[in-house]
């Protein structure tokens, strides 16, 4: 008898949804295909990268890199049913967690008002032992779950001028060891592989045969999909927000 804990599905009963990200691809690398099938029900999802990923391919200088890693973010963004992408301009690869990044970030969800936030996951690790997570992955998830909070609180950041926003239900991490939940993707899993092969330069920046991009969405969504009872799965750790 398998004592793998079934995961558990999250919830669909939401219209608006903003996923914040440190870099162009982060979202694609599970969370497309889950993208891709909630754009189908008629979701809005708006996209927020708090950098350009102007430091993620060796080969290319970072002004060019930026101008690519955009544009790859915007098709990649429009395979699953996206057309709102934001950029924050903030230097890739020293992103601070701190009262800076919660402003900008709780900026945003005042902005947007969204009912769930995504983001990726920032556990130490990937795997809960010896995977190790990316510093700017850790100081930009921790500071969403904390500006979800911030964005509800009036007398957070009053400097911003904007009207205070508590109508978050939950914060999903994707990707975390900790993830209880999961939702099925077997509908759009091809669309999930799309849009992270639009990150054409930045997997070319990997290296020849270095990775297969539908092989490793197949070998994540298949382990959740196990979990939770389906085909193809996405993952999420799910935090339920108390303003105070």
């Amino acid at each position: 008898m398998s004592d793998i804990e079934p995961y558990e599905s999250v919830r669909e009963d939401w219209q608006r949804a903003l996923a914040v990200v440190a870099h162009p691809d982060d979202l694609e690398f599970g969370s497309a295909a889950a993208v891709a099938r909630w754009t189908a029900q008629g979701k809005e999802i708006v996209y927020c990268l708090v950098t350009s990923g102007e430091a993620g391919i060796d080969g290319m200088a970072p002004d060019e890199t930026r101008v690519v890693r955009e544009a790859e973010q915007r098709a990649s963004a429009g395979v699953v049913g996206v057309s709102a992408v934001e950029f924050l301009g903030l230097p890739d690869g020293i992103i601070e967690y701190g009262v800076p990044l919660r402003r900008e970030l709780t900026r945003v969800v005042r902005r947007h008002r969204p009912d769930i936030v995504i983001t990726n996951n920032f556990r130490e690790t990937w795997d809960g032992a010896e995977a190790l997570n990316q510093a700017d992955h850790m100081a930009t998830g921790r500071a969403t779950l904390d500006a979800v909070r911030d964005a509800g609180n009036r007398w957070i950041f009053p400097e911003l001028g904007l009207e205070p926003w508590g109508g978050v239900r939950q914060v999903w991490a994707a990707g975390s060891p900790a993830g209880r939940h999961a939702v099925d993707i077997s509908g759009t899993f091809d669309r999930g592989i799309e849009s992270l092969q639009a990150h054409e330069a930045y997997l070319r920046g990997l290296g020849e045969g270095a990775f297969d991009p539908e092989e490793f969405l197949e070998g994540v969504g298949r382990a959740a999909g196990t979990r939770l009872g389906t085909r193809y799965a996405a993952s999420f750790e799910v935090f339920t927000i108390n303003l105070f």
